[in-house]
């Protein structure tokens, strides 16, 4: 599967302003960048840093008045996306350190405070099953709806409204899976066929093999997506974050997949 991807970005500063920016799509074994480019207006500083967890790239800018990003790449996506149910859970004393601190609360995942629930719900589940149906609950039973959460909505507050957007989904399983003593992490994608298209949200869990990409929207397919930066939840994961007033004039993304042409060969490299 190729996907091409173009994303414009404006925004106006009120001052001279720090900005860390995360959209790029990341080089990785399932999704090997094909070709890619970034341009920038003048900005006065730029430097690249390594994303969470070593996925994908930050990039520190300070910037004056007037900020454009036009960033284009093509992704051949190879991935293989299992079904959850007949996968394991780890015992949580084998876990690798990579997946140790996504066990715990964060800032938009209160999970400490959802370990009844997830017991009395989806107690006679465990691993990959429980994930499915702790996914396939909040498919059912939480309306997608645009303006219903803001910025500072959590977990606990999409639970007790029933609605949100991908962000509160994702929040929503994050929270369920670290109830369950499962280690989940947030994961911002480029996606094809999303309505309205933008940066979307969707869940990595960590079960027995290493981590599964699934969507509690339900609105991407896994084989599909491109991988920008994963974190804690959503305040790890942002397209841009500022350190001073802006103002966003536009935004605009297309992602589209086509599939290759037989007989064509497609570079390979570990990510």
């Amino acid at each position: 599967m190729i996907l091409s991807i173009s994303t414009y970005l404006d925004y106006t500063l009120a001052a001279p302003s720090d900005l860390l920016l995360q959209i790029e799509a990341a080089p990785m074994a399932d999704q090997v960048l094909l070709s890619a480019g970034i341009g920038l207006s003048p900005v006065e500083h730029f430097k690249r840093l390594p994303g969470e967890d070593g996925i994908g790239d930050r990039i520190w800018m300070r910037a004056t008045g007037r900020l454009i990003c036009d960033y284009r790449s093509r992704l051949d996506i190879n991935r293989v996306t299992p079904d959850l149910h007949p996968i394991l859970a780890m015992p949580l004393h084998a876990l690798p350190g990579e997946a140790v601190r996504y066990l715990f609360p964060s800032r938009y995942c209160p999970s400490d405070e959802f370990q009844t629930f997830v017991t009395t719900e989806f107690g006679s589940l465990s691993g990959g099953a429980r994930i499915a149906a702790m996914r396939d609950w909040i498919t059912r039973s939480f309306a997608y709806s645009t303006g219903s959460s803001t910025s500072q909505t959590t977990a606990r507050e999409t639970f007790v409204q029933r609605a949100g957007i991908c962000r509160d989904f994702s929040h929503m399983l994050i929270t369920l899976a670290r109830a369950s003593a499962i280690p989940a992490r947030m994961v911002s994608v480029y996606a094809p066929e999303i309505d309205p298209m933008d940066f979307h949200a969707v869940v990595e869990v960590w079960l027995e093999g290493g981590w599964y990409l699934t969507d509690p929207t339900g609105m991407a397919h896994m084989a599909q997506v491109a991988r920008i930066a994963v974190g804690r939840d959503a305040a790890d994961i942002a397209f841009l974050t500022s350190f001073g007033q802006v103002t966003l004039n536009a935004l605009s993304i297309r992602v589209s997949a086509d599939q290759p042409a037989t007989g064509t060969a497609s570079s390979r490299s570990p990510g």
